[in-house]
């Protein structure tokens, strides 16, 4: 009977998710619930010098924005916690002693000043840059005197020589390294501190790891890893390293050129929903056309076999338009929550407007909006009265005549009572056939008097909005300030 699938998350606290770590913990939840397995996080916090202090819980605040919640881990705890590395450093030295026990491990007290050297003389020689294996040769008395004298040392893996190492990839097929491509990895610091490539390997191998869904910058590490279990003669799991995310040149992606982190998206206003279907295609298709996803359907579909080689290309643009689809498909009363909630973070908290008036501006903004913040951005004159009017607009639209004009126009609207579209549109023909003009003539002049804009919804679905006698206010306030 095959063994339940477990995977991990294990991220290092740094200060914050970057959205290549949240497609790794997405593909891993999703591996995880459509095989009805097990989901771990487990906080990777062996780099002293990266430590963020309240990166862990902002990065599990993150997680949980997103919807992937994980089965054991911090503050929920386990069967095979801690699940912070930094509290399982005794661990970590048990193993690393049974490594030198064996032979396959051994110190090094080497100084970082004699280190530099010996990687600048190799770069001087033009050869690839390991270490020279100095340590490796002393004698268990060398060893024994300089424990005795305190000299600070690391503990390195001692690497084979000749060998070929290989493994099957899910994504990346068969993979094979020579061990003289390797250096002697370093895995106990100085401080007592373990590297990645060693608490890795222990921590998934104690917790049940099955599945190692990771990165494709950990590649080239895998034989290492590989070493290390077999080093303990542990069971190897299986490896899925996940492509590279690009910038839309094709070079890494990278802060340089656009934002990394899951909290900037977020901060901006992207939907849940449509952040995690976009990551989840950075890498992964269905295998046809679809492309609007919910997580639940993402689960459904998910499978590690539809992931390519290839690297991924962070398109906003695309991000943007699925931000639109998702919006869309939200029902009026959720999208009512969401403007409610965003104009208490806005300039207009201290004021309120009915949810019946709000909903008539989101049935005529709805297709014109990719972010909540486009109805205030977009459409701020159903907010408050326009305080500027586009220049543009008032150079090719008002008219020496077009006060007057106006004021006709008003003379009309006054005489309706509770006006509906077909209200003011019948109102706005007769003052045309008045002044014996063009309906444009005074289509264009009312809306910019209106909203200050020249252009947006229907000139009469804005009028129904703001209602007759607002309607009047902003056109006799816009014939004052226009000149």
């Amino acid at each position: 009977m095959p063994q339940p699938v477990r995977v991990r998350f294990a991220p290092s606290p740094t200060g914050y998710l970057h959205v290549g770590g949240l497609r790794t913990a997405l593909y891993n939840y999703l591996f995880a619930r459509k095989n009805r397995g097990t989901f771990v996080l487990r906080i990777e916090d062996t780099d002293r010098t990266r430590y963020v202090e309240g990166a862990v819980d902002s990065l599990i605040s993150t997680l949980r924005w997103a919807g992937i919640d994980y089965d054991e881990g911090p503050v929920k705890g386990g069967a095979y916690g801690p699940y912070i590395q930094s509290e399982r450093l005794s661990i970590y030295k048990s193993h690393v002693d049974l490594l030198v026990q064996s032979d396959n491990a051994y110190r090094c007290f080497c100084t970082p000043q004699r280190l530099e050297a010996m990687r600048k003389d190799q770069e001087r020689n033009k050869v690839a840059s390991r270490y020279d294996r100095t340590c490796l040769h002393l004698t268990p008395e060398e060893i024994n005197q300089k424990l005795d004298t305190g000299i600070p040392f690391v503990v390195r893996m001692k690497i084979p020589e000749s060998r070929t190492i290989s493994f099957d990839d899910i994504i990346r097929g068969h993979v094979e390294f020579a061990s003289v491509q390797l250096d002697d990895q370093v895995l106990m610091k100085s401080d007592g501190y373990p590297t990645y490539h060693l608490a890795f390997v222990v921590d998934d191998h104690l917790m049940g790891i099955t599945h190692v869904i990771r990165g494709e910058e950990w590649l080239s590490s895998t034989p290492k890893h590989i070493l290390l279990y077999q080093y303990f003669g542990w069971e190897i799991p299986i490896f899925a390293h996940l492509p590279l995310l690009l910038n839309p040149d094709k070079s890494k992606l990278s802060k340089r050129q656009g934002d990394v982190a899951v909290e900037e998206y977020i901060q901006k206003g992207y939907l849940q929903e449509a952040l995690v279907n976009f990551i989840a295609f950075l890498g992964w298709n269905p295998g046809d056309e679809r492309e609007i996803f919910s997580l639940e359907e993402l689960v459904q579909e998910f499978s590690l076999e539809r992931v390519g080689k290839s690297g991924a290309v962070f398109n906003v643009e695309k991000l943007d338009w699925l931000n639109f689809q998702h919006l869309r498909k939200k029902s009026d009363t959720e999208v009512l929550a969401m403007l409610k909630e965003f104009l208490t973070r806005s300039a207009f908290s201290s004021r309120h407007f009915e949810d019946e008036y709000l909903l008539s501006v989101i049935g005529v903004m709805r297709e014109r909006i990719t972010f909540i913040k486009d109805f205030i951005e977009k459409s701020p004159y159903f907010f408050q009265p326009p305080e500027k009017f586009d220049p543009d607009v008032i150079k090719k639209r008002w008219k020496e005549e077009t006060p007057s004009n106006l004021k006709v126009l008003m003379n009309e609207f006054s005489q309706l009572i509770k006006p509906r579209k077909e209200d003011y549109e019948a109102a706005l023909h007769r003052a045309a056939e008045t002044l014996k003009i063009k309906h444009a003539d005074l289509i264009h002049p009312l809306r910019l008097a209106v909203s200050g804009m020249g252009a947006g919804p229907g000139v009469y679905d804005i009028l129904v909005i703001l209602d007759k006698d607002e309607t009047i206010r902003r056109v006799k306030s816009a014939i004052e300030q226009i000149r």
